[in-house]
């Protein structure tokens, strides 16, 4: 098998991943909420949660699939500024998340507590 072939497939292997991640995760997150004997207030907040930690995942292996696809073909100025801008934009979407989540940043040591 080439080298290029190998490179393809691994990107659409973690491509592939990632969304399985999101979109297993998600499902999680709606069974687990359906099935909570809490309150209803407290089980949207804990699917919000655990969906918010699956985009998250979701996001880093996505993150990972551009890397491996843009390093490995022919990685001219305007592929890396592209890569740039997408890890850019998923980047920022990872730490507004992060930060809807756990309500601090990502670099921030300790949390404050949930309300």
């Amino acid at each position: 098998m080439p080298h290029a072939e190998l490179i393809e497939r691994i990107g659409n292997a973690t491509e592939l991943a990632g969304v399985a991640l999101i979109a297993g995760g998600l499902v999680i997150a709606a069974l687990r909420a359906l099935r909570g004997r809490r309150r209803a207030a407290e089980r949207i907040e804990q699917a919000r949660h655990d969906m918010g930690r699956a985009i998250l995942l979701g996001l880093e292996v996505l993150v990972a699939a551009d890397i491996v696809r843009t390093v490995a073909f022919t990685p001219t100025l305007a592929s890396v500024a592209v890569l740039a801008v997408v890890v850019g934009i998923r980047t920022f979407l990872s730490w507004s998340l992060a930060l809807e989540l756990d309500g601090r940043w990502p670099w921030q040591r300790h949390a404050r507590p949930n309300p």
